[in-house]
């Protein structure tokens, strides 16, 4: 059994290796995306979704401001420069760890969030406290939600269709599930 204090106590990096952050870093952003490309809504619905996604995860920085493990994913850099140059860097890292998988697929992206989400909540009950999960974890679905809403499923133009489609739904539960999180209220 973990002791929450000795987690406390120490630094993201010391709790996780470099491969386990990636994966931790990019489970938002990759949750976003397989809930935008589980349904027919698209490109400009699609594109609305990822757009969503990405306001999602930034959002995160201010809401859970107090969780470190949150922070770490968003870290405040103050030189833009440096700020474009690490996003950079880890985008291409998360890209070329997704080709290695052969993430090349709607089924096979939210298969891929699946596996991550539940690899994530593994390490998330053995070195994370219970304050800094919940919050990780609320954060996830919350990127996921915001990509759902983002766009209407079905319809024409925008008009009509449903919310949130039975694909989006579908990927939400599952990634819920995997990652140990409340499934979150989406109808």
């Amino acid at each position: 059994m973990r002791d929450d204090r000795e987690v406390h106590h120490m630094s993201i990096e010391d709790r996780y290796t470099p491969d386990e952050l990636l994966v931790i870093h990019g489970l938002p952003s990759l949750i976003g995306a397989a809930v935008a490309y589980s349904s027919d809504n698209g490109p400009i619905g699609t594109a609305r979704e990822m757009m969503a996604t990405a306001k999602a995860v930034v959002r995160g920085r201010n809401r859970f401001d107090d969780n470190e493990l949150v922070a770490s994913v968003l870290p405040t850099i103050e030189d833009q420069d440096e700020a474009e140059a690490e996003g950079k860097s880890v985008r291409e890292a998360l890209m070329a760890r997704l080709q290695e998988k052969g993430v090349n697929s709607r089924e096979a992206m939210a298969d891929q969030a699946v596996e991550d989400a539940a690899m994530v909540s593994a390490m998330l009950d053995e070195r994370a406290s219970p304050e800094e999960a919940a919050g990780y974890r609320e954060w996830s679905m919350d990127v996921a939600v915001a990509s759902a809403k983002a766009a209407r499923e079905g319809g024409f133009l925008g008009i009509g269709g449903e919310r949130i489609g039975e694909g989006e739904k579908a990927t939400i539960a599952r990634v819920a599930e995997a990652l140990g999180a409340t499934q979150p209220d989406i109808d």
